[in-house]
């Protein structure tokens, strides 16, 4: 981006724009553009801008910017360690466009750093910090950017209106499936009557994969909700644009992405002491299995209007065409 945009974007913010001394992209988005802001006296900032509307994409990503405004305010007023947003504008007529400016959280992304015993401590920090974002209900169920509509009353006409609009976005790109759209559709059905049971619109990250924590190594005192004083713990929950006013079981799937969240103990052991429900009747997960597939859908889709690369293809091929098969046959079941 231009430095004379961002310098409008930080003024509109209350920021100065003379104190900004560095502009530089980060990696890992996928559909928005990100960047790092560093300011003279070390502040850091990241700014999210969305392509032009006429981007090819999903049905459900326009305006991803109002969502991850939506969680991030939702997800800060229950203490959970996310961005604050400093600035945002969803009109593109506007002088600084659209954008979302936010303060960076600390930390760097989860990976395989930590000890065993480390990683088993940050699983149950993270089940605490996910109990607390599934406490927040909203005044609907649904994508709160409006991009499928408005909120609905009921979560079976919100999600199967989710669900309709991915495999509509699989016709209309020819994105490969290991089944046909329509065999898809019909096994999805078969479970649409189990969504009855959610009755309360909860706060659904769905993208809480570990690319999306950070994990921070504190120099500093002790946290009462670190994963041990001194030690590594969760630095923030980022990328929030995926999410939606709906069933907290959902997040379940990025949580144990490609796996089984039942064998997680660590996390749905403080999941459920800080509150948050997690019984698994055969009613519960058949609607895990069909957020399964909802989620690996829109996996295979999106690769099409992103044009990822043969190889991220031949991997969505081998490990999660599998995954969406085997969700898709346990809600048949």
């Amino acid at each position: 981006m231009s430095e004379e945009r961002v310098g409008r974007i930080l003024e509109a913010a209350g920021v100065s724009a003379g104190r900004l001394v560095q502009c530089r992209p980060l990696s890992g988005g996928t559909y928005n553009t990100v960047e790092e802001l560093l300011l003279a006296d070390g502040t850091r900032y990241v700014l999210k801008t969305p392509p032009p509307h006429t981007a090819p994409g999903l049905s459900h990503e326009r305006e991803l910017l109002v969502s991850e405004a939506e969680f991030y305010r939702a997800a800060g007023a229950v203490e959970v360690p996310v961005p604050r947003v400093v600035g945002v504008s969803f009109d593109a007529a506007a002088p600084t466009g659209r954008h979302l400016l936010m303060t960076a959280c600390p930390g760097d992304m989860w990976d395989e750093r930590p000890a065993p015993d480390e990683q088993a401590l940050l699983r149950a920090e993270l089940g605490r910090r996910v109990a607390r974002l599934h406490e927040v209900s909203g005044p609907g169920f649904g994508y709160p950017s409006g991009a499928l509509g408005p909120l609905s009353a009921d979560w079976r006409s919100a999600f199967t209106g989710m669900y309709d609009a991915v495999l509509d976005d699989a016709r209309r790109f020819g994105a490969w499936l290991p089944r046909p759209v329509d065999e898809v559709a019909r096994a999805a059905r078969s479970a649409y009557g189990d969504l009855d049971e959610v009755a309360v619109p909860r706060l659904v990250h769905f993208d809480l994969w570990r690319g999306n924590i950070l994990v921070e190594r504190p120099a500093g005192g002790p946290d009462p909700d670190s994963a041990r004083h001194g030690g590594p713990r969760i630095g923030g929950l980022i990328d929030g644009e995926r999410m939606f006013w709906g069933d907290p079981l959902a997040d379940f799937v990025s949580l144990a992405l490609l796996d089984d969240i039942e064998k997680d103990r660590d996390f749905l052991t403080e999941y459920q002491e800080e509150g948050g429900r997690a019984e698994f009747t055969g009613s519960a997960r058949r609607r895990l299995a069909l957020y399964r597939s909802y989620l690996y859908l829109i996996m295979l889709v999106e690769t099409v209007p992103r044009a990822m690369g043969e190889q991220h293809d031949a991997w969505l091929r081998d490990a999660v065409a599998p995954e969406l098969v085997a969700a898709l046959d346990e809600v048949a079941r």
